[in-house]
């Protein structure tokens, strides 16, 4: 066989996918995850396409549908890819602390992780890959390191570890996140939700000081009585 020959042979056997999607570096392959989550954000599930993000990105329309072949797939991807544990590393030594923490961590990102949220909730009920991606990206990581503070606490017998509030920390904290912008029109930002465990998470507990807390207060009101922990 000659040389040519031969080549010709290689290429036959060699999955043209995988040759193509070879030519996408890791940080080219990130913008594109970039592109479509920033158009899921302002604009919403439907109003995303294959050919906006090609024009954004300045890249053909069947390079994307080489590397994804659909927007589900591609939308998935890129919510994998950028899958964060938010609440990673907090360890202040008392499970009010690290609940204190992981409101301030969650303020910090709740506008972004709320609009994304919203612009999938309707496609993720039609698609259970889509709705895995998600469950994966911003559900999945933050139920775990939450959980793991909560072990922490049982460890130091802070709370008993059949406590029938434990149960509900995710929903509460992950819950309002949610909730706000649609009952209120805002994003539940830091000083929203140090209240709210505050008020809500530590009492359910057990872990509010006597006497720290007084009807009615809200906002800087809250912090005003020293609930936050000293910096």
């Amino acid at each position: 066989m000659t040389s040519p020959d031969r080549a010709a042979d290689a290429s036959a056997v060699d999955p043209v996918g995988s040759s193509r999607r070879s030519k996408i570096t890791p940080e080219r392959e990130q913008e594109f995850y970039d592109a479509v989550l920033d158009q899921l954000r302002e604009c919403g599930y439907d109003a995303v396409t294959m050919e906006g993000v090609a024009s954004t990105t300045r890249c053909s329309k069947s390079t994307l549908y080489r590397q994804w072949k659909t927007k589900p797939q591609f939308v998935a991807a890129a919510l994998r890819a950028n899958r964060c544990v938010r609440f990673a590393g907090i360890d202040t030594g008392t499970l009010a602390g690290d609940l204190r923490e992981a409101a301030r961590a969650a303020g910090e990102w709740s506008t972004r992780d709320s609009m994304l949220v919203q612009a999938l909730s309707h496609a993720v009920l039609q698609d259970e890959d889509l709705r895995s991606a998600l469950r994966e990206a911003l559900v999945e990581p933050e139920t775990r390191a939450l959980d793991d503070l909560v072990e922490r606490g049982v460890a130091r017998g802070e709370i008993a570890a059949d406590h029938p509030a434990t149960r509900f920390i995710t929903a509460q904290l992950m819950g309002v996140v949610r909730a706000r912008p649609v009952l209120e029109g805002k994003s539940a930002d830091e000083e929203y939700l140090s209240d709210f465990v505050e008020a809500c998470v530590l009492p359910a507990l057990g872990l509010t000081e006597p006497g720290l807390t007084e009807p009615g207060l809200t906002g800087q009101g809250l912090t005003g009585q020293g609930l936050t922990e000293p910096t």
